[in-house]
């Protein structure tokens, strides 16, 4: 304060002449602007409201087509925290002739950007609610999250779909109709596209994109949608509508049903596999446990004495994680039989301890890895039981899932109760037992009708009754 006051020590006896008053007034404007700008302290709340409230800019400036247009931008705070400019084409010229016109047009959008409540006017991107989503529910620290199955499934669709279409799109312009009718014309893509739009990329096929694969995409699609009103960056979902039916269409249903093997079938395909093949496939075929889960058993997971296994992880692309649902990590029980094989592979096995993996990779090409990570099942597959399965003749297409749809079908064709089945298989709901694993066989359709055919003929056998004359 010495230092401000100083000149004024200093003109103390000079303000009788007139450059002195001149010099004095002059110093006195500087001291109170200080004071104002740096020594008075400013209300909380007045800092607030001059923080949030903008009045944007408005300009002249010229299109891609040379033609003078009205151009509005303000700063817009991402969901990172991060401040963007925006802008936004007002008009053209010709339609709004003076700037005041042009003023009158803005005056809504200066409401928008002040208001807390105007998410259409934001100027959020799909890009920029992915890259928000990636950073909230992605996130791999993240212990109550998604699984990494989940989450690199997720990852997939975002980089290979939605974000090369819709990631400059702002979340207001994305309609219903619009991602529809783009649902419609997907096609598979070749090796080497890099684009997604069915009108110009001369890579993709001319089959079209399965419907369950439509509905991924449109269902993470909703899921993008459900996050950002959750964060308030919107406040509709277009994918799935305000009622039931008004969101986007797009049916799930199967190009083909999948193949379920029979009993005898099962049993040739054994005969002919080596004994860690056999033991591998024999506990897949009578537990239905998920590849995944095959994959992440450990020794110290099989309980001999009580003859359980307890499934504690699951193994995706030899990442380790938890277990797809909590269902899934109810123990499952296991018969003495294949218990008896699973003893026998425990001996022949050079990988015996507790920690190590019960199908530990065993070739030299595996280098310092060898028995030190589970098998990639993907291989077994292909190279160990898909040869097994041609040679024998069998037509189906054999997978992992295979075996896990075939054991479902065949508890319910032994007539156990739905829950037992649900629980044997792990499911959170019954109805995914009922409608996408378990299946009739032929057997039982066949029994069930003939009950049906015996019923309606029966009284055609008995004798009319006699009448009396």
């Amino acid at each position: 304060m010495s230092s401000i006051l100083s000149p004024f020590l200093v003109l103390k006896g000079s303000t009788n002449t007139s450059v002195g008053r001149s010099l004095f007034l002059a110093l006195a404007f500087r001291v109170q602007c200080v004071y104002r700008c740096v020594l008075r302290p400013q209300r909380k709340e007045d800092v607030l409201r001059k923080a949030r409230k903008q009045n944007g800019s408005l300009y002249l400036d010229a299109n891609g087509s040379k033609v003078p247009v009205w151009m509005f931008s303000w700063f817009h705070i991402m969901p990172t925290g991060r401040r963007v400019r925006r802008k936004r084409q007002v008009g053209t010229l010709d339609q709004y002739k003076t700037e005041a016109a042009a003023e009158r047009a803005v005056r809504s959008w200066r409401l928008a950007i002040n208001s807390n409540e105007a998410n259409a006017f934001s100027g959020i991107t799909m890009r920029d609610l992915i890259d928000h989503f990636r950073m909230k529910e992605l996130d791999g620290s993240v212990q109550q999250g998604r699984a990494w199955s989940t989450r690199n499934r997720y990852e997939t669709y975002l980089k290979k779909w939605i974000e090369p279409r819709w990631g400059t799109q702002e979340l207001a312009a994305i309609k219903t109709p619009m991602v529809e009718e783009w649902l419609e014309l997907l096609r598979p893509m070749r090796k080497g596209s890099t684009t997604t739009n069915p009108l110009r990329d001369k890579a993709q096929t001319e089959k079209s994109l399965a419907p369950g694969t439509k509905a991924k995409i449109r269902n993470i699609m909703g899921v993008l949608f459900n996050h950002a009103m959750r964060w308030e960056f919107t406040d509709r979902n277009p994918i799935k509508g305000l009622t039931r039916g008004a969101g986007v269409r797009q049916s799930s249903k199967r190009v083909s049903v999948p193949d379920i093997l029979e009993v005898s079938e099962m049993q040739d395909i054994l005969a002919e596999l080596s004994p860690r093949d056999r033991t591998l496939v024999l506990l897949s075929m009578v537990t239905g446990l998920r590849r995944g889960e095959l994959a992440g058993l450990k020794w110290q997971d099989i309980d001999f004495q009580n003859l359980q296994i307890d499934v504690q992880r699951s193994v995706v692309n030899q990442v380790v994680g938890r277990c797809k649902t909590e269902a899934s990590q109810k123990p499952v029980p296991i018969d003495e039989y294949t218990m008896g094989d699973l003893l026998a592979w425990f001996r022949e096995t050079p990988f015996q301890e507790p920690e190590d993996w019960v199908f530990a990779t065993n070739s030299s090409r595996a280098g310092k890895k060898r028995g030190k990570q589970p098998l990639w099942l993907s291989t077994v597959m292909r190279y160990h039981i898909e040869p097994v399965v041609r040679n024998l003749g069998i037509k189906k297409r054999v997978g992992w899932h295979t075996f896990r749809r075939t054991y479902a079908t065949l508890l319910k064709a032994n007539g156990e109760d739905v829950k037992v089945v649900q629980e044997l298989l792990r499911h959170g709901s019954s109805r995914v037992t009922l409608d996408i694993y378990a299946q009739a066989q032929m057997p039982a359709k066949r029994a069930a009708q003939q009950k049906i055919v015996a019923m309606v003929r029966m009284p055609a056998t008995l004798p009319k009754p006699k009448t009396g004359t």
